[in-house]
């Protein structure tokens, strides 16, 4: 690592800090994702004769969601599984969802359609699904998502193996859209980052978030956790902070597939990025109490990464700009960002590498290694911003309150996988 001899003191750790994070950060995820790959990831096929299946209820939350709805009621309503109903929820969308959802629900017999006048946010439409169901066991599916045939198998066999405690089963998201740069980014990005994640924070026995777009939860664990939060932008990583606190054990299955589409525009990935920020950003302000319970220890570990994280982005930016504006020479400032980017893409990559080894399993995905020398250079420089620009967001949301509503999403473009 180069520092800089001329420096003061403060700035030498703060660089120090700067080069060292992500470089041990990327070791610890690795190495948590090949122990959960060696020891909990089981490659057998589920037996499905050897279990008796409880009834289900798939609730699926829809803001301006017209032109994939259809797709997804169909795909639910094929679904194998013996004893299952659909409650879509329309929160007050302006498109012809309504309309959609209506003509299915006279086509889908398992299909129950409530509809809301005003939109209220995901949260509020998931309280409303969760008090209309059947069901003790809740699997959320997003609008746009084509959930894989065995996937509410893997999912509910956890509820049925795993004891009371188990209060929701995260599964794995695939992306379907892949024609595109961007496509192709999220792709190496969901299972570099999103999948090793789970993976090694499950060793850990805590985790940061389920997957919104995919996740099983245990009603009665909800109901005492008083359901999502209505307040928070992102309900899935509220919820989960919730259930945790609550000593309700969060498990992930990454058999548990469900193809999904992502933004192809810039405008699009910076708008979901930003909510994804902000909403880890309100957990972090409104959970700051877990360190005043030691029974809470096994979280904090998760708690202070996403506050080392946030000042990871913050600082970054700050010396970065020093260094541009201080630098003697230009060859000072490209050794320093020179030096820096070649940590970070090397252990990205490996990191990367070992991820799509793991998922490809499941999702051919190994193929898209090569793209992972866009893969680095985007994702560590737009989330320093995309971070920033979430701070005020985040508290403005805690101090203001009232209802998280939601704004029609980029939903790319569908193409066959």
């Amino acid at each position: 690592m180069i520092l800089f001899k001329d420096m003061p003191r403060l700035m030498q750790i703060i660089q120090a800090y700067i080069f060292w994070y992500p470089f041990l950060m990327s070791l610890f995820w690795i190495a948590g994702s090949v122990i959960f790959s060696m020891f909990r990831e089981n490659d057998n096929e589920i037996n499905i004769e050897n279990y008796n299946w409880p009834k289900i209820s798939i609730l699926v939350p829809c803001y301006n969601e017209g032109e994939t709805i259809a797709e997804t009621i169909e795909f639910l309503s094929k679904l194998s599984y013996p004893d299952f109903e659909i409650i879509a929820v329309n929160d007050g969308s302006r498109d012809f969802t309504e309309s959609i959802l209506i003509e299915l629900s006279e086509k889908y017999d398992c299909l129950k359609v409530i509809s809301c006048r005003e939109n209220r946010g995901k949260a509020n439409a998931l309280h409303i699904a969760a008090h209309a169901a059947e069901s003790e066991y809740l699997l959320c599916v997003d609008s746009d998502a084509l959930l894989d045939d065995k996937a509410p198998y893997y999912l509910i066999k956890h509820f049925l193996e795993r004891g009371e405690r188990v209060g929701a089963v995260t599964g794995n998201p695939r992306i379907r859209n892949r024609d595109t740069l961007l496509s192709k980014l999220q792709l190496v990005e969901y299972a570099s980052i999103i999948g090793s994640i789970k993976r090694a924070q499950r060793i850990l026995g805590k985790i940061m978030t389920v997957s919104g777009v995919i996740v099983a939860f245990r009603k009665k664990a909800l109901i005492d956790v008083e359901l999502w939060d209505r307040d928070m932008i992102t309900e899935d990583i509220a919820v989960s902070w919730k259930l945790q606190k609550k000593f309700w054990d969060i498990r992930y299955e990454p058999r548990a597939l469900c193809w999904m589409l992502v933004p192809e525009t810039l405008s699009g990935i910076w708008k979901q990025r930003v909510r994804w920020a902000q909403g880890s950003q309100e957990v972090i302000l409104k959970h700051w109490d877990v360190f005043k319970d030691w029974r809470q220890r096994r979280i904090w570990p998760i708690y202070i990464e996403q506050v080392m994280s946030i000042l990871w982005s913050v600082l970054w930016l700050i010396v970065s700009i020093c260094f541009i504006f201080s630098a003697t020479s230009l060859k000072q400032l490209l050794i320093w960002i020179s030096f820096n980017s070649f940590a970070m893409v090397l252990m990205s990559n490996i990191q990367l590498f070992m991820s799509l080894r793991n998922d490809s399993r499941y999702d051919k995905v190994l193929k898209y290694y090569l793209w992972a020398a866009w893969y680095p250079t985007v994702y560590w420089m737009v989330n320093v911003f995309v971070v920033i620009s979430a701070i005020p967001k985040s508290i403005k949301s805690r101090i203001k309150g009232g209802y998280a509503t939601w704004n029609s999403p980029d939903r790319g473009m569908r193409s066959s996988l």
